[in-house]
């Protein structure tokens, strides 16, 4: 399986990783195990979490996306073929959220705990927080790196000029800087990314793992009126997205799938992966099919002319 750096860590990740946002939320334990076994048995190593998930499901406190991987982590013994990303900084309560120092400490203990681990490979801050100065956030990653606790620290949802200005102060007062942003990016949401941000993360050498990489499901073909919303718990994430201009890029990833003997949601990861910027795409599945769709992704060439198909139709 072809590996990819991950920026300037010393790391390397397959170009499609399995996002674990749907364990303990639209998959159960046993079906995730099921999956995770797949995927890694197939060559790929990087598994994206975060302490948030799924809190926004009704009962669930969060931490429960973590709990199920530790659980896979111990019962698989393959901790040495993966990378495990997870992040902090989405509200897991009152006063529990940020990039504070004691916020930082108290929840990489428990990420570790909750994934029964001694060591996160990659340690993102899930969002800006601007109430928080830069210095204290890198100061604390530090500390986590002196520990062993944290091998490589990342960014996710910056914008262009608070990444840079992070990167910046931790060059200059010697501090740990972020290797890669997790940045939301694929065919139907592109404006955030591309420019400034990318501009940022290609000239400061940064590794980008793209999330949302299916658009919630809707590069999947899967949602193509209202009727469709129900078909999943995701499905009303997909209703803002039924606009002419949706409509154009589901019509030209059905044209390059026809042509290339692949699924709308190979191909919809396949000019992901083509994107030179791009070190890793985050995608779930629900079920072996479709993992094995995402999967395909990584072996589809697209021609030049199905990428400017695409970049025409996504314009």
């Amino acid at each position: 399986m072809q590996r990819r750096p991950l920026g300037r860590s010393g790391l390397s990740a397959s170009p499609f990783a399995f996002g674990g946002n749907v364990f303990g939320w639209t998959v159960d334990e046993p079906r995730s195990f099921e999956l995770l076994d797949a995927f890694v048995a197939a060559g790929f190593n990087l598994i994206d979490t975060a302490d948030v998930y799924s809190r926004w499901v009704p009962g669930h406190l969060g931490g429960e996306s973590e709990t199920i991987l530790g659980h896979w982590l111990r019962q698989s013994g393959r901790r040495k073929d993966v990378l495990i990303a997870t992040k902090v900084g989405f509200e897991m309560g009152p006063g529990r959220k940020g990039l504070s120092r004691r916020h930082i400490l108290e929840s990489v203990d428990a990420s570790l705990a909750r994934l029964g681990i001694d060591r996160i490979d990659l340690y993102q801050s899930h969002e800006d927080d601007p109430e928080t100065p830069i210095p204290e956030t890198l100061e604390t990653y530090r500390e986590l790196l002196d520990l062993g606790k944290v091998r490589v620290i990342g960014a996710s949802n910056f914008g262009a000029r608070r990444l840079a200005e992070s990167l910046e102060v931790g060059r200059v007062h010697g501090l740990p800087t972020y290797q890669s942003l997790q940045p939301k990016y694929n065919l139907m949401d592109r404006a955030e990314y591309e420019g400034e941000l990318e501009e940022v993360c290609r000239t400061r050498g940064l590794g980008v793992i793209t999330y949302s990489s299916l658009a919630s499901g809707f590069l999947t073909g899967k949602y193509r009126s209202k009727a469709d919303l129900g078909k999943s718990p995701r499905g009303a994430r997909a209703e803002a997205r039924l606009t002419d201009r949706g409509r154009r890029i589901l019509d030209a990833l059905d044209e390059v799938a026809t042509e290339t003997g692949s699924k709308p949601a190979t191909v919809a990861l396949a000019w992901l992966i083509a994107r030179p910027s791009v070190t890793a795409t985050i995608a779930s599945a629900t079920s072996l099919d479709q993992l094995d769709e995402l999967i395909a992704a990584t072996r589809l060439r697209l021609p030049n002319a199905a990428m400017e198909r695409l970049d025409r139709a996504s314009a």
